[in-house]
Formats: C-alpha cells, structure tokens, sequence
C-alpha cells in the first residue's frame, strides 16, 4: 500500500486515544476512519478530536468487521486489552497496543500466543523510547561517549494519575498497579539502555498522598504514588527509579540518566504544557558530563512545536506512528520482522512491573534468575 492512504481505527478513545488521532492527523497519507468506545460520549469527544467525521462504533468487534480500516490502535484501559486483543489478532490487520500490553502475567502469555500465529505487526507503545531527548541519549551511549555502562537512573517526579473513564486507573485490579501502568516505560528502557535482562527486582513504595480520601462503590482507591526501584542485570548494570506522583512543581518531569566509566549523560525532559505555570511548551535539554574533563556539555533538544502541542509525551507518541506507518506502508500485513518494541518486550516490561509490585508489599526482593521469560 505504498502510495495508499492508511486508515486507521482507534479502539478505545479516552485521553490517550484522543492523543494518537492528534499525532495521526499530523502524518501525511494517513487518517482515522473509525473509531470504537462503549462510551457514546467519550466517542463523541474523539469524533471531534478527528474533525473528518470517522464511522463510530460501540463495540470494536463492529469495527473489526467492518472494513473501514487497514491498521488499528489499541487504547482501551489496561484492563480489556486481553479480550480486545483476543479479537483484533484473529484479524491480519497491524497493530499498535498501548502499554501495559496486559495486567497480569498469564493474559501477556496468552496474547503472545495468539501473535505468534500470524504475519502482521503488533507493536507495543513504549512511548518513552521514542522521546527525542531520550533518543539523543541513546545514539551518545551506543556511540560510547559514556564508556561502558555501569548505572542508569531515572527521577520520574509528576502529577498524579488524571481522571479517567469509570475511575478505572484508582485501582490495581484495572491497571495491574502503578508499577505495571506507569513504570513499565521506564523498565523497557532499562532493557535497551542494558542490553541486558533483569535478574533482581526490589521496591520499596507506598500510597501516601494522593487519592486518600476517596471512595468508589466503597472500594479505596490502592495505587502506589511513590516509590524506588532497584534492578540488578545480568551483565552487572544496575538501575535506580525515584517515582514520585505528588511532584508536578518540578521543572523537569523525567531526569534519565546512564552513567559508564567514561562520562555521564542526561536526558532532562519537561512535563506537557498544560500542566506548566504558564501553560507554555518547554524543550527537554541533554547533557554529557565527561570525567576527563569535569566539564559538563549542555544542549537544548528542540522538538516541533506542533507536535509536542500534540500529546503529552514530548513529541514521542508521533515519533512512534511515524515508525509505525513507515512499516505499515512499507510491508502491509507482513511488517512483524520490523517492529521495533515487540510484544515480547511489553510482556518484559509488564512482568519487571509486577515484581516491583510485589516486592512492595512483601519488603523482599524478587529473583528473576530462574524465570524463562528472561533467562
């Protein structure tokens, strides 16, 4: 389809799905056809949010059959993804599912079952990879300005989790847990920074501020809102995540950091606009810091205005579709040997997540030695 338009349908279109039909309609030669929500009205908002007039569905098993469409996005609360999954992978049709690719361990084995049985692309939307600050780190650390790798941090200081459709996100049954929804970015990135695999997840964190006082059917909220991480990998890296969700005062919203024995080096990314003083976008910045020399090298990482008016991920949600179209338009419905963040790699991400889950309620750690997934 190299010189078709690429429709895509958006299933599940609260505010993340809202976002990838801003950065679709930023790409040429694609547009958003369809668009499926049991919510009439959160559809609606979507709807409007698209400005073409999509064909709308209540259930994405309409869409499915319908036609309309030559690619899909999954943006439907963590929660479904399973059952959604089960569906639109009987389908040839590529695919881009939002992280976490499922909550639970045995539903991620389950859908990569399912993947395995056919041709076209299934990525996951590890957007974080795809920042472009996060992007300038990577090409430094593989070019070996920072020597070899020996520890990676990332500060992860921002606003609580927003408001969404039937409270869903107040509760670890729907997201998996807050190391699951939020945090499985920042484990994705610890793999590719590394290039190696995890062998030793602790975590100690808690819900201490937000969500504290309210109240769903009787059910209290149970989301962790802050916490460290510490991973050991199997080539003798380690990492450090400092989350804190009580912290939308700070300047920079994520500080990720990959220190060798030659330099360290920084990527400082701001949090979206609509959260800062003046509701201004802000750029990221990017700093190597040489030991030989003890003089830090400091450069701002300016990204098109439009698009980071565009989501709330710094330019990455439309960085990622431009990879995604790429292979789409490129190889049509055989485009799996291309993706970049495979299911494999969500399925990863999910499972770090949930050791560091567990690990917070039980005050151990987690031996990841003797799992299969990652050794």
């Amino acid at each position: 389809m190299t010189d078709q338009t690429i429709r895509y349908g958006i299933i599940g279109t609260g505010m993340m799905g809202r976002e990838h039909i801003r950065n679709i309609k930023l790409l040429p030669g694609c547009e958003v056809t369809a668009l499926s929500d049991p919510s009439e009205a959160v559809r609606g908002d979507a709807f409007m949010t698209a400005g073409n007039r999509p064909t709308q569905f209540a259930d994405h098993r309409e869409l499915l059959a319908s036609g309309t469409c030559d690619a899909l996005v999954i943006a439907s609360p963590n929660h479904t993804h399973v059952d959604v999954m089960r569906d639109v992978l009987a389908t040839n049709l590529p695919v881009l599912v939002e992280k976490p690719v499922c909550t639970t361990r045995q539903d991620c084995a389950e859908v990569l079952a399912l993947a395995a049985k056919r041709d076209a692309a299934v990525w996951v939307a590890m957007e974080y990879r795809y920042m472009p600050p996060v992007q300038r780190l990577l090409k430094e650390l593989r070019a070996g300005t920072a020597g070899e790798l020996k520890m990676m941090a990332i500060r992860e200081h921002r606003f609580p989790f927003l408001k969404k459709v039937d409270d869903w996100n107040r509760f670890n049954v729907n997201t998996g847990g807050t190391m699951v929804e939020k945090c499985c970015h920042f484990f994705d990135l610890y793999r590719l920074l590394s290039g190696s695999e995890p062998t030793r997840v602790y975590c100690s964190g808690s819900m201490d501020v937000n969500f504290r006082d309210e109240a769903y059917d009787g059910a209290r909220p149970d989301i962790i809102d802050n916490g460290f991480v510490i991973i050991d990998f199997a080539n003798g890296t380690r990492a450090m995540l400092d989350l804190c969700m009580f912290a939308e005062g700070a300047y920079w919203q994520e500080t990720i950091t990959a220190t060798g024995d030659v330099a360290r080096l920084d990527a400082f990314i701001p949090g979206p606009a609509r959260f800062s003083p003046h509701g201004q976008e802000r750029f990221a910045e990017f700093a190597v810091s040489p030991r030989a020399s003890k003089i830090e090298r400091r450069e701002v990482v300016h990204v098109d205005e439009k698009v980071l008016a565009a989501g709330d991920h710094h330019g990455s949600t439309f960085y990622q579709h431009e990879k995604f179209a790429a292979i789409v338009r490129k190889n049509g419905k055989h485009a799996q040997s291309d993706v970049e963040v495979s299911l494999e790699d969500g399925m990863k991400a999910v499972v770090m997540g949930l050791a560091a889950e567990e690990s917070a309620r039980t005050g151990l750690p987690v031996d990841l030695t003797q799992d299969d997934l990652f050794h």
